[in-house]
């Protein structure tokens, strides 16, 4: 996974925010979070879905029966930073709940249903993460 994320990390920056493959015509961004445990800065690439000024992220992980890492990096430190296009901002990351929680996923899935089948994949609820600029 580690060669793949390099991979587009690389492309990514290399194109203005922009790359192919899977990820083409989709809004991506690169979060860079902090190791829960090592304290370290882990980047990663992931869609996103705009809201307002604010930038909405979902832990699915492909519909796997775990949060990502990143999911837990930002619990422990919602302190985090992206990249959107060319642009770094530093954003504080927060745990969606209810009714805000559901417009968002729902939308997400309405626009992109691959992940609707990572949510019927899992017995999980799918965290969705607001990370909004600080």
């Amino acid at each position: 996974m580690s060669d793949w994320n390099d991979q587009i990390i690389e492309e990514f920056r290399a194109n203005g925010g922009k790359v192919g493959g899977p990820f083409a015509g989709a809004p991506l961004l690169l979060l860079h979070s902090t190791g829960a445990k090592s304290g370290e800065e882990r980047v990663h690439p992931m869609m996103y879905q705009a809201v307002g000024d604010d930038f909405a992220v979902f832990a699915s992980k492909a519909g796997a029966p775990t949060n990502p890492t990143w999911y837990h990096n930002l619990r422990a430190h919602p302190d985090a930073r992206v990249e959107v296009g060319t642009e770094t901002l530093d954003v504080t990351a927060r745990v969606l709940e209810g009714d805000e929680r559901a417009a968002i996923w729902e939308e997400q899935k309405a626009r992109y249903p691959g992940f609707a089948e990572y949510e019927a994949k899992t017995d999980r609820m799918i965290p969705v993460v607001l990370l909004s600029r600080r």
